[in-house]
């Protein structure tokens, strides 16, 4: 067939038109596979519907290099944010491809705890102080396409040349407010120095922060500003005290609030180991959790927190970003914080993510409060019982994550061997190397008796009651 020049333009528009409808196709369907699977990670997390700041945020962190997400606390921005980041993840690279810098072992945890939930595929690993060094090399070994940590223990490893950091194209500052602040300065600039490559920068907080640094280079960020919502599941009242020492005050406070899970916040540990004391006296059962205790202290105050073994815990604003525990029903300030940014953290650890909740602010009576707290509502205590010792103890297995244990394998040979019923088994927490199991109080020394020195899976196992 001899073409002209007519029919070989004619020719021309026809490959350029299925070339077109190949690409649109490709992305068509690249589109409905990345649908698909967030649908999935969201039925794994729980979550029926995006609100209305996780889909802003969704399409902005796609299509813009730097963004800016501030949202009160629990309307979900760690979900916000990762869904977005897995989405773009190459899964035939071998090396680290996005690093979270976060201001505290627990939020790095929580991050760490989420992305597992979401059953991506991707390795993440978590890494901060007061964590064995070793196994930080053990986990870097094999190299997480997620790195999460506090920023001292990422710019150690950076130093010591632990990692590439080649293939790392995007960078997120949780909770950003406070890893920026000047006591985090030297790392956080030699962190962001060591990133050459990084192509996109999300930041998130949930208070309006002051002026970003420059060494975190941001040229023109995108913002998604929700903070003006506010929380409105939350309600603020205070009780007042008829004395300046407050802890009579406490106790009746516990005993009309009764039998729900709740934080509460002292601003020194000080304070805290003399609550503690008070409250002991009076056979109030508690946890603590404070910067000076040992970090499998911390782990384990919360995993009693977590299980119901322990309904309150008392501590300080360590407590008030990172812990994203949905049962919190309550927060009660026994001190209340210097700023504001810290009172609005410790809320925002109740009324999360469409839950409500009460902040409840104890002050002596003749006390002049902070304009921040806002106009609360009195709260008039009415006389009531004790809060009741939980039905819940938690016990210790030696075994974990690393020995391909599931919380299936953990149900299952309690259930059998152990002699338990479904309803007295409690909350599985799977770690890296050992277990944390939920059980109903009556059964704790029968279910120790059966299970320890047990074969679980291939591993021999021992069980106690921390």
């Amino acid at each position: 067939m001899k073409f002209d020049k007519t029919n070989l333009k004619s020719l021309k528009l026809i490959i350029e038109t299925n070339d077109l409808h190949s690409i649109i196709g490709i992305k068509l369907r690249n589109s409905y596979l990345c649908t698909m699977n967030q649908n999935k990670i969201l039925a794994k997390l729980g979550i029926e519907t995006l609100n209305s700041m996780q889909n802003e945020a969704l399409e902005t962190i796609k299509s813009n290099n730097e963004v800016v997400l501030l949202s009160p606390t629990g309307t979900g921005k760690t979900v916000a944010f990762l869904l977005p980041i897995i989405s773009e993840l190459d899964a035939a690279c071998s090396e680290i491809q996005v690093m979270i810098v976060v201001p505290s072992r627990e939020l790095a945890l929580q991050i760490e705890q989420v992305v597992r939930q979401m059953g991506s595929g991707f390795k993440t690993n978590a890494v901060y102080g007061g964590r064995a060094g070793a196994q930080d090399k053990i986990d870097l070994k094999h190299r997480p396409a997620i790195l999460i940590g506090t920023p001292g223990r990422i710019a150690d490893h950076l130093r010591k040349d632990r990692f590439s950091t080649e293939f790392i194209k995007t960078l997120v500052l949780d909770e950003f407010d406070k890893s920026l602040e000047v006591g985090f300065e030297a790392e956080m600039t030699e962190i962001v120095a060591a990133l050459p490559n990084v192509q996109k920068k999300i930041l998130t907080s949930a208070t309006q922060a002051p002026k970003i640094p420059e060494f975190v280079k941001l040229k023109q960020p995108k913002y998604i500003n929700y903070l003006h919502e506010g929380i409105t599941q939350l309600t603020i009242k205070t009780i007042l005290s008829p004395t300046k020492d407050k802890l009579e005050t406490l106790v009746d406070a516990l005993s009309h609030i009764g039998n729900q899970p709740g934080i509460i916040f002292c601003n020194f540990k000080e304070s805290i180991q003399r609550v503690s004391d008070f409250l002991n006296e009076n056979h109030i059962h508690h946890g603590c959790f404070h910067g000076d205790m040992e970090q499998i202290d911390r782990e384990r105050a919360l995993v009693k927190f977590r299980n119901g073994t322990h309904q309150l815990i008392l501590a300080t604003d360590l407590a008030s970003r990172g812990l994203d525990i949905p049962e919190i029903r309550f927060i009660l300030h026994y001190q209340l914080p210097s700023r504001e940014q810290e009172f609005t953290h410790r809320n925002g650890r109740t009324a999360r993510m469409k839950s409500d909740g009460t902040a409840y602010v104890l002050a002596f009576k003749n006390e002049k409060l902070p304009e921040f707290t806002g106009k609360t509502g009195i709260e008039e205590i009415r006389p009531a019982p004790l809060p009741l010792p939980s039905v819940w103890k938690t016990l210790y297995i030696s075994g974990g994550r690393r020995d391909k244990i599931s919380k299936g394998d953990i149900a299952g040979f309690f259930l059998k061997q152990g002699k338990l019923k479904p309803e007295e088994l409690g909350v599985i927490e799977i770690k890296q190397d050992c277990t944390f199991v939920g059980v109903h109080a009556s059964k704790i020394d029968d279910l120790i008796y059966l299970t320890n020195n047990s074969k679980l899976k291939t591993k021999k196992i021992r069980v106690s009651e921390i």
